[in-house]
């Protein structure tokens, strides 16, 4: 199984731009999916999470209020919706997911090692 974060791209600051993760044979609304971004020099950080079933969704301080991740039950998909962008926002974007837990929990859901599905990351770029 392998996820595939798509949708990145170069976009001014004080843009929008939605980064996509889906995943083929792997049916995600059975499983938590987190985000993630690593920046050139920096560890990964998650960044939001959403539940499986109830929907239950976490985000990091640092992007609460400009950053929505949701579910496409139909599209087999996740999606990070990216408001008001800003140039810390420059990094690499993953979704993860696993197969072990399914309800995103305060805390846990930031830790990189709590989850053993990844794939392919998508840059987003962000221009002053």
């Amino acid at each position: 199984v392998q996820l595939q974060a798509s949708g990145g791209g170069l976009v001014q600051s004080g843009g929008s731009l939605r980064l996509s993760c889906t995943a083929s044979r792997f049916r995600l609304n059975d499983h938590p999916i987190g985000w993630f971004r690593q920046a050139p020099g920096s560890d990964r950080e998650g960044v939001a999470c959403i539940s499986s079933g109830r929907r239950t969704t976490y985000y990091a301080d640092s992007v609460r209020g400009r950053f929505t991740i949701s579910r496409d039950n139909a599209k087999n998909a996740v999606f990070l919706q990216i408001n008001s962008v800003k140039t810390e926002d420059t990094a690499v974007y993953y979704c993860a997911s696993d197969d072990d837990w399914t309800q995103c929990t305060d805390g846990a859901w930031k830790r990189a090692r709590e989850y053993d599905i990844w794939g392919r990351g998508t840059l987003v770029t962000v221009s002053s």
